[in-house]
């Protein structure tokens, strides 16, 4: 598996490329990680529908079912990958939180 960081340039074009990609079935899992709470799991395998990136409110939106996660002024979104596809998605906020999306089956991407 490689984890890399996203430009911020690339947000918004990389989350519509992997919401095109998800369908119904995606199950994933989110968790969010800070030193004041500790790490807290939001939900856990539920269907994925999408993810979003606007940069006029600087806002990251992770639609899953029954919970649509709000991440205003991220700082730095890793990405990791593995065999040509999707696994995890971390987006560390403005207040250093760590907010952890896992698919449960890798997501296929293409090439880019």
């Amino acid at each position: 598996m490689i984890t890399r960081e996203l430009p911020k340039s690339a947000w918004q074009s990389y989350f519509d490329q992997v919401s095109k990609q998800l369908k119904e079935i995606e199950l994933a899992e989110l968790e969010v990680a800070s030193l004041k709470l500790g790490d807290q799991i939001e939900t856990e395998w539920v269907p994925f529908y999408g993810i979003t990136y606007d940069p006029k409110d600087d806002l990251v939106e992770f639609v899953l079912e029954g919970l649509d996660h709000l991440i205003k002024n991220p700082s730095q979104i890793f990405v990791t990958e593995d065999d040509g596809g999707l696994k995890c998605i971390d987006v560390i906020d403005a207040e250093n939180n760590k907010h952890i999306a896992r698919l449960k089956e890798i997501l296929k991407l293409p090439p880019a």
